[in-house]
């Protein structure tokens, strides 16, 4: 049973040596000449205003979150819509407590103002 995954086996460790000899042969040959002028952030042509790190507000991220999570749930979708037929009533019961549930964190979330964009 473990020799039929000994050919992915094989191409992980090919490919993580080519890696490897690629990054060697880059260090070992590459040029170095650092100079003050090549170490400068570079921003746009123009030199950098302020603190390279700013703060991002928090809901930037809970957006970015529920994007996440509404979207990847969304991917279920296709599975279930390609098996339809076989899965019959008991699949689109399913598939409506699922949506059930997506839509009550939805409303949850849209009642807490997590979706407002100021």
């Amino acid at each position: 049973m473990l020799l039929e995954y000994a050919a992915i086996a094989v191409f992980v460790f090919v490919t993580t040596l080519v890696g490897f000899i690629a990054i060697g042969l880059g260090t070992l040959f590459g040029p170095r000449h650092p100079t003050a002028e090549k170490s400068s952030p570079y921003e746009s042509g123009m030199n950098p205003i302020g603190p390279g790190i700013r703060r991002m507000p928090m809901r930037f991220y809970l957006i970015a979150v529920l994007f996440i999570l509404f979207d990847i749930e969304t991917v279920f979708l296709l599975p279930w819509a390609i098996v339809f037929r076989q899965l019959g009533l008991f699949g689109l019961g399913e598939m409506f407590v699922f949506i059930a549930i997506l839509l009550v964190g939805y409303f949850y979330a849209w009642k807490k103002g997590a979706l407002e964009w100021e």
